[in-house]
């Protein structure tokens, strides 16, 4: 397949120094929400914010929680197959990345599944649907979700942090791959989420939407879900890639 020309010679990957290899999530503070762009009356002068800010907010928010959407979820003591059983169960769409490993059991080598994002899995429905499992005490005890917190005026609020799906099926792509040098970023590197945005046209990891940017000496493509964790591709080459103005 000839993907010579889908990328021009301007691709950031903000190369940099490198730091340390080390792995774990991100607790990186979650952005504020994006606040609509705002217009202003020209025969009044008067802004439409309050407008904006009362009613009309309220009504597309709880709109917003109508609708089916992916969101992270946090497990105790890794339960994480245990939840996912359950909601799968129960009819619920929910995704639970795992890894296959060798380990030695009682002298003899043996494939084990285990979580690749410990602690962690996701779920799709209304903020309601998946709020009645996670307060479900009975059956589900040790499942929370994610929150961002941003500000309203002087509060901190918080809300079950909205994973989109695109960064769903990025994830889904790169923990399906064979390859091995996937990374769990560490929250001290930045460099990704000033890379450009790309999407992969070919190879194993196709289909992943991400910020390219080199890391370990490697050009690579992260998924970013913000304020839970960071992973990047393994290598990728530049013919590999395109732009993706869209998920910019």
């Amino acid at each position: 397949m000839n993907v010579n020309g889908h990328v021009s010679g301007d691709i950031d990957t903000h190369g940099g120094g490198e730091r340390p290899p080390c792995t774990g999530l991100t607790p990186d503070v979650l952005p504020e929400v994006q606040k609509p762009v705002l217009a202003e009356n020209s025969q009044t002068g008067v802004s439409t914010r309050n407008a904006l800010s009362g009613t009309a907010l309220k009504t597309i928010k709880r709109k917003l929680k109508d609708v089916p959407h992916w969101y992270a979820l946090r497990v105790t003591y890794g339960r994480e197959k245990k939840a996912y059983d359950y909601l799968d169960g129960k009819h619920v769409e929910a995704y639970y990345p795992t890894i296959t490993t060798i380990k030695i059991v009682d002298g003899k080598r043996k494939s084990v599944e285990e979580s690749r994002l410990p602690n962690i899995f996701f779920a799709r429905g209304t903020e309601e649907e998946i709020k009645s499992f996670v307060y479900d005490n009975v059956n589900l005890p040790y499942l929370r979700f994610y929150y961002r917190h941003f500000h309203e005026g002087t509060r901190i609020v918080k809300e079950p942090l909205v994973v989109p799906d695109y960064q769903i099926e990025s994830l889904k792509i790169m923990c399906a791959s064979e390859a091995e040098d996937i990374i769990i970023v560490p929250s001290d590197v930045y460099k990704f989420k000033k890379g450009q945005t790309v999407r992969i046209i070919d190879g194993a990891f196709k289909g992943v939407i991400g910020k390219v940017a080199r890391y370990h000496g490697q050009q690579r493509v992260a998924v970013i879900i913000d304020g839970l964790l960071t992973i990047a591709s393994a290598y990728v080459p530049s013919a590999f890639l395109e732009k993706n103005e869209e998920n910019s």
